[in-house]
Protein backbone atom coordinates (compact mmCIF):
# COMPACT_ATOMS: atom_id res chain seq x y z
CA UNK A 1 0.00 0.00 0.00
CA UNK A 2 1.38 3.40 -0.94
CA UNK A 3 2.23 5.51 2.07
CA UNK A 4 1.88 8.94 0.46
CA UNK A 5 -1.87 8.98 -0.02
CA UNK A 6 -3.53 11.35 2.43
CA UNK A 7 -6.63 10.58 4.43
CA UNK A 8 -10.02 11.26 2.85
CA UNK A 9 -10.46 14.04 5.42
CA UNK A 10 -9.00 17.50 4.93
CA UNK A 11 -7.61 20.17 7.25
CA UNK A 12 -9.18 23.57 7.72
CA UNK A 13 -5.91 25.32 6.91
CA UNK A 14 -5.82 23.69 3.47
CA UNK A 15 -8.49 26.16 2.32
CA UNK A 16 -7.25 29.46 0.92
CA UNK A 17 -9.89 31.54 2.63
CA UNK A 18 -9.05 30.21 6.08
CA UNK A 19 -11.12 32.44 8.30
CA UNK A 20 -11.08 33.20 11.98
CA UNK A 21 -13.47 32.43 14.77
CA UNK A 22 -15.71 35.30 15.76
CA UNK A 23 -15.76 34.26 19.38
CA UNK A 24 -13.93 31.92 21.71
CA UNK A 25 -15.21 28.46 22.52
CA UNK A 26 -17.84 28.46 25.21
CA UNK A 27 -17.42 26.59 28.45
CA UNK A 28 -20.59 24.57 28.90
CA UNK A 29 -21.64 23.09 32.20
CA UNK A 30 -22.40 19.46 32.95
CA UNK A 31 -26.12 18.80 32.98
CA UNK A 32 -26.43 16.10 35.65
CA UNK A 33 -29.78 14.80 34.40
CA UNK A 34 -28.30 14.46 30.93
CA UNK A 35 -25.19 12.85 32.42
CA UNK A 36 -27.26 10.16 34.13
CA UNK A 37 -29.27 9.51 30.98
CA UNK A 38 -26.15 9.35 28.81
CA UNK A 39 -24.39 6.91 31.09
CA UNK A 40 -27.43 4.63 31.13
CA UNK A 41 -27.11 4.29 27.35
CA UNK A 42 -23.44 3.36 27.36
CA UNK A 43 -22.10 -0.19 27.13
CA UNK A 44 -19.63 -1.47 29.70
CA UNK A 45 -16.47 -2.86 28.16
CA UNK A 46 -14.59 -5.09 30.58
CA UNK A 47 -10.89 -4.29 30.79
CA UNK A 48 -8.17 -6.69 29.79
CA UNK A 49 -5.26 -7.30 27.45
CA UNK A 50 -5.41 -7.11 23.66
CA UNK A 51 -3.09 -6.98 20.69
CA UNK A 52 -3.23 -3.39 19.45
CA UNK A 53 -2.15 -2.23 16.00
CA UNK A 54 -1.16 -4.18 12.90
CA UNK A 55 1.95 -5.26 11.03
CA UNK A 56 -0.06 -6.03 7.90
CA UNK A 57 1.14 -4.62 4.58
CA UNK A 58 -2.27 -3.22 3.60
CA UNK A 59 -1.79 -0.35 6.04
CA UNK A 60 0.05 2.95 5.78
CA UNK A 61 3.50 2.94 7.42
CA UNK A 62 3.47 6.73 7.72
CA UNK A 63 0.33 6.52 9.88
CA UNK A 64 2.07 4.42 12.51
CA UNK A 65 -0.35 1.50 12.60
CA UNK A 66 2.20 -0.74 14.28
CA UNK A 67 4.11 -2.51 15.58
CA UNK A 68 1.57 -4.83 17.17
CA UNK A 69 1.90 -4.91 20.95
CA UNK A 70 0.08 -6.19 24.01
CA UNK A 71 -1.86 -3.39 25.71
CA UNK A 72 -3.81 -3.50 28.97
CA UNK A 73 -6.91 -1.39 29.55
CA UNK A 74 -9.12 -0.78 32.57
CA UNK A 75 -12.86 -1.25 32.16
CA UNK A 76 -14.72 1.67 30.60
CA UNK A 77 -18.05 2.70 29.12
CA UNK A 78 -18.65 3.55 25.46
CA UNK A 79 -21.66 4.43 23.34
CA UNK A 80 -22.96 1.78 20.95
CA UNK A 81 -23.54 4.56 18.41
CA UNK A 82 -21.92 7.70 17.11
CA UNK A 83 -23.53 10.91 18.43
CA UNK A 84 -26.56 11.62 16.24
CA UNK A 85 -27.97 14.81 14.79
CA UNK A 86 -30.81 14.49 17.31
CA UNK A 87 -28.31 14.18 20.17
CA UNK A 88 -26.34 17.20 19.02
CA UNK A 89 -29.49 19.24 18.47
CA UNK A 90 -30.48 18.59 22.09
CA UNK A 91 -27.06 19.87 23.18
CA UNK A 92 -27.36 23.02 21.07
CA UNK A 93 -30.94 23.66 22.18
CA UNK A 94 -29.94 23.34 25.83
CA UNK A 95 -26.76 25.42 25.71
CA UNK A 96 -26.96 27.67 22.67
CA UNK A 97 -23.57 26.33 21.61
CA UNK A 98 -22.21 27.57 18.28
CA UNK A 99 -19.86 25.19 16.47
CA UNK A 100 -16.53 26.16 14.97
CA UNK A 101 -17.87 25.62 11.43
CA UNK A 102 -20.46 28.31 12.16
CA UNK A 103 -17.85 30.64 13.62
CA UNK A 104 -15.54 30.24 10.67
CA UNK A 105 -18.53 30.60 8.36
CA UNK A 106 -17.82 27.50 6.27
CA UNK A 107 -17.03 23.80 6.27
CA UNK A 108 -15.95 21.11 3.82
CA UNK A 109 -18.65 19.34 1.78
CA UNK A 110 -17.95 16.40 -0.51
CA UNK A 111 -18.57 17.51 -4.10
CA UNK A 112 -21.09 14.82 -5.08
CA UNK A 113 -23.33 15.64 -2.10
CA UNK A 114 -23.66 19.38 -2.76
CA UNK A 115 -26.52 20.69 -4.87
CA UNK A 116 -25.87 22.20 -8.29
CA UNK A 117 -26.69 25.64 -6.88
CA UNK A 118 -24.24 25.20 -4.02
CA UNK A 119 -21.46 23.96 -6.31
CA UNK A 120 -21.93 27.02 -8.52
CA UNK A 121 -21.27 29.32 -5.55
CA UNK A 122 -18.08 27.59 -4.41
CA UNK A 123 -14.96 29.73 -4.75
CA UNK A 124 -12.37 27.49 -3.14
CA UNK A 125 -11.29 23.85 -3.07
CA UNK A 126 -8.14 22.50 -1.39
CA UNK A 127 -5.51 21.65 -3.99
CA UNK A 128 -4.48 18.44 -2.23
CA UNK A 129 -8.07 17.14 -2.07
CA UNK A 130 -10.18 18.82 -4.79
CA UNK A 131 -13.19 16.61 -4.10
CA UNK A 132 -13.84 18.76 -1.03
CA UNK A 133 -15.72 22.03 -1.52
CA UNK A 134 -15.36 25.00 0.81
CA UNK A 135 -19.06 25.69 1.33
CA UNK A 136 -20.11 28.85 3.11
CA UNK A 137 -22.96 28.21 5.53
CA UNK A 138 -22.30 24.46 5.85
CA UNK A 139 -22.42 23.20 9.43
CA UNK A 140 -23.93 20.34 11.42
CA UNK A 141 -27.60 21.36 10.86
CA UNK A 142 -27.04 22.17 7.16
CA UNK A 143 -24.48 19.54 6.20
CA UNK A 144 -24.47 20.20 2.44
CA UNK A 145 -24.87 23.97 2.73
CA UNK A 146 -27.69 26.48 3.30
CA UNK A 147 -30.14 24.56 1.09
CA UNK A 148 -29.85 21.32 3.13
CA UNK A 149 -31.23 20.06 6.44
CA UNK A 150 -30.88 17.16 8.88
CA UNK A 151 -34.61 16.95 9.59
CA UNK A 152 -34.86 13.61 7.78
CA UNK A 153 -31.51 12.41 9.15
CA UNK A 154 -31.88 12.83 12.87
CA UNK A 155 -30.67 9.25 13.44
CA UNK A 156 -27.58 9.79 11.30
CA UNK A 157 -24.24 10.74 12.88
CA UNK A 158 -23.67 14.44 13.36
CA UNK A 159 -20.93 15.78 11.08
CA UNK A 160 -19.10 19.09 10.63
CA UNK A 161 -18.06 18.91 14.27
CA UNK A 162 -14.48 19.73 15.18
CA UNK A 163 -12.55 17.99 17.94
CA UNK A 164 -13.14 21.10 20.04
CA UNK A 165 -16.89 20.88 19.40
CA UNK A 166 -16.89 17.23 20.44
CA UNK A 167 -15.13 18.15 23.69
CA UNK A 168 -17.81 20.74 24.46
CA UNK A 169 -20.55 18.14 23.89
CA UNK A 170 -18.73 15.77 26.23
CA UNK A 171 -18.46 18.46 28.91
CA UNK A 172 -22.22 19.04 28.70
CA UNK A 173 -23.10 15.35 28.84
CA UNK A 174 -20.58 14.31 31.48
CA UNK A 175 -18.79 12.00 29.07
CA UNK A 176 -15.45 12.09 27.27
CA UNK A 177 -13.89 11.00 24.01
CA UNK A 178 -12.42 7.48 23.99
CA UNK A 179 -8.68 7.05 23.81
CA UNK A 180 -7.33 5.43 20.66
CA UNK A 181 -6.62 2.28 22.63
CA UNK A 182 -10.15 2.16 24.06
CA UNK A 183 -11.60 2.80 20.62
CA UNK A 184 -9.65 -0.02 19.00
CA UNK A 185 -10.27 -2.44 21.85
CA UNK A 186 -14.02 -1.73 21.63
CA UNK A 187 -14.02 -1.86 17.83
CA UNK A 188 -12.46 -5.32 17.80
CA UNK A 189 -15.46 -6.62 19.73
CA UNK A 190 -13.48 -9.39 21.43
CA UNK A 191 -11.74 -10.58 18.26
CA UNK A 192 -7.95 -10.65 18.18
CA UNK A 193 -5.89 -9.61 15.17
CA UNK A 194 -8.77 -9.29 12.73
CA UNK A 195 -8.94 -6.69 9.96
CA UNK A 196 -12.50 -5.52 10.64
CA UNK A 197 -14.84 -5.57 13.65
CA UNK A 198 -16.47 -8.74 12.26
CA UNK A 199 -13.46 -10.62 10.85
CA UNK A 200 -11.03 -10.57 7.92
CA UNK A 201 -13.41 -10.48 4.95
CA UNK A 202 -14.95 -7.15 3.93
CA UNK A 203 -18.25 -8.86 3.11
CA UNK A 204 -19.85 -11.73 4.97
CA UNK A 205 -21.78 -14.16 2.75
CA UNK A 206 -21.93 -11.42 0.12
CA UNK A 207 -23.50 -8.96 2.55
CA UNK A 208 -22.20 -5.44 3.08
CA UNK A 209 -21.10 -4.86 6.67
CA UNK A 210 -20.26 -1.15 6.57
CA UNK A 211 -20.77 2.12 4.73
CA UNK A 212 -17.73 2.83 2.54
CA UNK A 213 -17.15 3.97 -1.04
CA UNK A 214 -18.46 1.67 -3.76
CA UNK A 215 -17.14 2.57 -7.19
CA UNK A 216 -14.36 4.77 -8.54
CA UNK A 217 -13.21 7.35 -6.01
CA UNK A 218 -13.92 10.27 -6.10
CA UNK A 219 -16.13 10.45 -9.19
CA UNK A 220 -18.61 7.57 -8.97
CA UNK A 221 -20.25 5.94 -5.96
CA UNK A 222 -22.71 3.24 -6.98
CA UNK A 223 -23.92 2.97 -3.35
CA UNK A 224 -24.24 -0.81 -3.49
CA UNK A 225 -23.93 -0.80 0.33
CA UNK A 226 -27.10 1.31 0.50
CA UNK A 227 -25.74 4.82 1.10
CA UNK A 228 -23.94 7.58 -0.80
CA UNK A 229 -23.41 9.77 2.27
CA UNK A 230 -23.96 8.95 5.94
CA UNK A 231 -26.03 5.99 7.10
CA UNK A 232 -28.14 5.76 10.27
CA UNK A 233 -26.01 5.09 13.33
CA UNK A 234 -27.60 1.67 13.80
CA UNK A 235 -27.15 0.56 10.19
CA UNK A 236 -25.53 -2.84 9.55
CA UNK A 237 -24.82 -5.44 12.20
CA UNK A 238 -23.13 -4.62 15.53
CA UNK A 239 -19.83 -6.15 16.54
CA UNK A 240 -19.31 -8.63 19.36
CA UNK A 241 -19.70 -5.90 22.00
CA UNK A 242 -22.93 -4.53 20.51
CA UNK A 243 -21.29 -1.48 18.92
CA UNK A 244 -22.29 -0.14 15.51
CA UNK A 245 -20.46 1.39 12.54
CA UNK A 246 -16.88 1.25 13.75
CA UNK A 247 -15.78 0.80 10.15
CA UNK A 248 -16.86 3.45 7.68
CA UNK A 249 -19.80 5.85 7.91
CA UNK A 250 -17.93 8.70 9.68
CA UNK A 251 -14.50 9.24 11.16
CA UNK A 252 -14.61 9.42 14.94
CA UNK A 253 -12.51 11.78 17.03
CA UNK A 254 -10.43 10.26 19.84
CA UNK A 255 -8.90 11.88 22.92
CA UNK A 256 -5.25 11.47 21.88
CA UNK A 257 -3.00 13.85 20.04
CA UNK A 258 -1.93 12.13 16.81
CA UNK A 259 1.62 10.84 16.42
CA UNK A 260 2.95 8.35 13.83
CA UNK A 261 5.14 7.02 16.65
CA UNK A 262 2.17 6.29 18.93
CA UNK A 263 2.96 2.60 19.43
CA UNK A 264 6.54 3.36 20.44
CA UNK A 265 5.78 6.44 22.53
CA UNK A 266 2.93 5.36 24.79
CA UNK A 267 2.71 3.01 27.75
CA UNK A 268 1.43 -0.55 27.61
CA UNK A 269 -1.15 0.20 30.31
CA UNK A 270 -4.04 2.56 29.42
CA UNK A 271 -2.01 4.33 26.70
CA UNK A 272 -2.89 7.93 25.82
CA UNK A 273 -0.70 10.22 23.72
CA UNK A 274 -0.79 13.55 25.57
CA UNK A 275 2.02 15.54 23.97
CA UNK A 276 0.50 18.28 21.76
CA UNK A 277 1.03 17.93 18.02
CA UNK A 278 -0.76 19.63 15.15
CA UNK A 279 -3.46 16.96 14.97
CA UNK A 280 -5.92 15.03 17.09
CA UNK A 281 -6.50 11.33 16.40
CA UNK A 282 -9.39 9.94 14.37
CA UNK A 283 -10.46 6.34 13.92
CA UNK A 284 -12.79 4.23 11.78
CA UNK A 285 -12.74 5.73 8.30
CA UNK A 286 -15.85 7.05 6.55
CA UNK A 287 -18.28 6.65 3.68
CA UNK A 288 -15.53 8.05 1.43
CA UNK A 289 -12.98 5.33 2.21
CA UNK A 290 -12.03 2.94 -0.61
CA UNK A 291 -9.29 0.36 -0.82
CA UNK A 292 -7.81 2.11 -3.86
CA UNK A 293 -7.31 5.36 -1.97
CA UNK A 294 -8.09 5.66 1.74
CA UNK A 295 -7.99 2.11 3.02
CA UNK A 296 -8.48 3.29 6.60
CA UNK A 297 -11.71 1.58 7.57
CA UNK A 298 -9.73 -1.26 9.16
CA UNK A 299 -9.78 -1.42 12.98
CA UNK A 300 -6.04 -0.76 13.30
CA UNK A 301 -6.04 2.14 10.84
CA UNK A 302 -5.57 5.63 12.21
CA UNK A 303 -5.36 9.20 11.07
CA UNK A 304 -5.53 12.71 12.47
CA UNK A 305 -6.71 16.23 11.77
CA UNK A 306 -6.32 19.66 13.29
CA UNK A 307 -8.69 20.12 16.25
CA UNK A 308 -10.50 23.03 14.56
CA UNK A 309 -11.21 21.12 11.31
CA UNK A 310 -14.70 20.06 10.29
CA UNK A 311 -15.87 17.99 7.36
CA UNK A 312 -18.98 16.22 6.16
CA UNK A 313 -17.51 12.82 7.05
CA UNK A 314 -16.28 13.26 10.63
CA UNK A 315 -18.22 12.84 13.87
CA UNK A 316 -17.60 11.17 17.23
CA UNK A 317 -18.88 8.76 19.86
CA UNK A 318 -18.59 9.21 23.60
CA UNK A 319 -17.07 7.17 26.39
CA UNK A 320 -16.85 7.41 30.18
CA UNK A 321 -14.91 6.06 33.12
CA UNK A 322 -16.39 3.38 35.35
CA UNK A 323 -17.43 5.23 38.50
CA UNK A 324 -19.46 4.41 41.58
CA UNK A 325 -22.58 6.57 41.56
Amino acid sequence: MESNKPCCAVRRDQAKQGGTQVQSLSSVQIDHSIRKQMRSNLIRIEGGMFRMGTDATDGFPSDGEGPVREVRLDSFLISPYAVTNADFRAFVDDTGYVTEAERFGWSYVFHLLASEETRARVKDVPQQAPWWLVVEGAYWAKPEGPDSTVDERLNHPVVHVSWNDAEEYCAWSGTRLPSEAEWEYAARGGLQGKTYPWGDLLKQDGKHMCNIWQGKFPVKNNASDGYVGTAPVNAYEPNGYGLYNLSGNVWEWCADWFSPGYHKQTTLSNPLFKEPTERRSMRGGSYLCHRSYCNRYRVAARSGNTPDSSTGNCGFRVAADITIE
